[in-house]
């Protein structure tokens, strides 16, 4: 059987086991079904093999986007200080953009820039409408946090049934990740939680005036906020099956990708180096990131900690991810019921740290 034949027959079991169930019911709480991509291979790109992704000849000058406020992004401001894009042949110029995903994404597709660093969570659905980026490296997971009232009696997250959200949009990749998991444990999202949304620095305030009894975010400000008002965290995303899956990504022009593929290759591969570098030196790296998060050196450490920095899937196992997503905001109706997951993570992923063309 090929590669694409017996990954296709493994998430059309997903999709069956994921889809037996009506949407509105879910599963019974409780209901686990088999996960395809338990055993699916988690790369951690060798120092070596990134080493030789430099990009040869001329030194390519390159766009990186990234928010400067989102402590998901660490590794740019390391690869940026450390020297890593220069030992890549690249010189890198950073754009600080804080637009929406739909501007980002069309910015990289029309060449104002050429790559990009995001959730995976509020990419997807973008991606599937046809923005020419092709997500190249996942660079780690962890770093969206569930909430409550410390007394509450709020300690899972089926405990939210009937209750109030909050969150911080109403497409917050936080929002969606945690709509999944109450999909998952037999909770209907659109019936059974009702989400509200507030400015990010207001949701600690929104739960303790009682508007909402609970709220989804990111760190950096998840963990200020959940640190400053004494909050019960009573989830996250490194839970579970989630403990070995990716949250954000890297994103290259298509373009890129097909008319220089040895600078794709060069920029994704610093990034995965500099993940690396965090992954080693999270105190370090929390000192590189501090003046951007305005926050105590030891609490940004504490994050990084937490997250999986050595985790950045590439290949096939990131392939497997991403179609694992996919498959998975259906069950929420953010992507459409039809969507064929492996095909579309097909086609909006590219090898560029291998010799398999786009």
């Amino acid at each position: 059987m090929s590669e694409t034949s017996s990954r296709r027959t493994l998430l059309r079991a997903a999709g069956v086991a994921a889809m037996a169930v009506p949407a509105g019911a879910m599963a019974p709480l409780g209901f686990a079904s088999p996960d395809p991509f338990a055993d699916a291979p988690i790369c951690r790109t060798g120092a070596s093999s990134l080493a030789a992704a430099a990009a040869p000849g001329p030194r390519r000058k390159l766009k990186l986007t990234w928010n400067a406020n989102a402590i998901c992004v660490v590794g740019v401001p390391v690869a940026a200080t450390q020297g890593i894009f220069e030992r890549h042949n690249l010189d890198v110029e950073l754009i600080n953009f804080g637009g929406s995903t739909d501007q980002l994404l069309e910015a990289i597709a029309t060449g104002k820039a050429d790559a990009g660093v995001g959730m995976a969570l509020r990419w997807l659905k973008p991606l599937e409408q046809g923005f020419d980026v092709k997500i190249t490296a996942a660079t780690h997971g962890g770093c969206m946090r569930l909430f409550a009232l410390p007394g509450s009696g709020i300690t899972k997250l089926s405990d939210f049934k009937g209750k109030a959200l909050g969150a911080s949009d109403m497409a917050a990749p936080d929002k969606n990740f945690f709509s999944i998991v109450a999909a998952k444990q037999g909770l209907d999202p659109e019936r059974d939680l009702t989400w509200r949304q507030f400015p990010a620095d207001l949701l600690g305030e929104a739960l303790k005036r009682g508007d909402i009894q609970g709220f989804a975010l990111g760190d950096p400000l998840a963990s200020l906020i959940r640190d400053r008002d004494g909050l019960v965290e009573v989830t996250n995303n490194l839970e579970g099956e989630y403990a070995a899956r990716s949250c954000c990504i890297l994103g290259v022009r298509g373009s890129l990708v097909r008319q220089d593929r040895a600078a794709a290759r060069a920029v994704t591969a610093a990034l995965l180096e500099a993940q690396e570098w965090v992954h080693a030196q999270p105190e370090a790296a929390a000192e590189i990131f501090a003046p951007y998060a305005r926050a105590p050196v030891p609490a940004l450490t504490a994050m990084l900690r937490s997250h999986t920095h050595g985790h950045h899937p590439v290949g096939s196992a990131l392939r497997f991810e991403l179609a694992a997503y996919i498959e998975e905001l259906k069950l929420v109706k953010v992507m459409r019921p039809n969507t064929d997951p492996l095909r579309l993570s097909d086609k909006i992923f590219a090898d560029v740290l291998t010799g398999v063309p786009a």
